[in-house]
């Protein structure tokens, strides 16, 4: 896990240019967002590449998105509670829309991504991970898990679940809205 979302200055010096638009915040140290699954992957493994071409980083290891539990697991950085910042969230701990969660403090709603690293990191030192923008995982998005049964992370699409808007995707974690 990266201790912040990927930024846009990070996608410009491994992808190049960002192939849509940005219109919830601008800049080298703002989140990359609006990408599909396919992109997030495909800098992933431009990153991957890049390291290994360079030595940073050994060839038998990669970049790759976190499995939805991988995600979650870090998320939680080893807390019990609802959110790793306890039982109430505040949107002066992460950047979200809506109320606060549980009880929590008021604060102010950006209504757009804010600069990583703007709010509190989690104990384990990663920032952003209950707000900001959607993070995409390897996982295909279920409905309900069938207990006890770990779905194949590229084979399950035809068990999938069916979105909101009727479509098959990946798991997202994290987000704004």
């Amino acid at each position: 896990m990266g201790k912040y979302e990927v930024t846009q200055g990070q996608w410009k010096r491994v992808i190049g240019k960002f192939p849509g638009q940005f219109t919830a915040g601008e800049g080298d140290d703002f989140p990359v967002y609006t990408i599909d699954f396919s992109k997030a992957e495909e800098f992933c493994r431009k990153l991957t590449e890049t390291a290994q071409a360079s030595g940073e980083l050994p060839k038998e290891w990669e970049f790759r998105l976190p499995t939805e539990a991988q995600w979650e697991y870090a998320c939680r950085a080893g807390t019990t509670t609802a959110t790793s910042f306890g039982n109430k969230l505040s949107s002066r701990q992460a950047n979200f829309q809506g109320k606060p969660y549980n009880g929590a403090e008021e604060g102010p709603s950006l209504k757009r991504a804010a600069r990583v690293g703007s709010y509190p990191a989690n104990p384990w030192g990663l920032h952003d991970m209950h707000g900001n923008v959607f993070e995409w995982c390897r996982d295909w998005y279920y409905l309900r898990l069938p207990g006890g049964v770990d779905p194949d992370l590229y084979s399950a699409k035809n068990s999938a679940s069916k979105s909101e808007h009727g479509g098959i995707s990946r798991v997202r974690r994290g987000g704004c809205g």
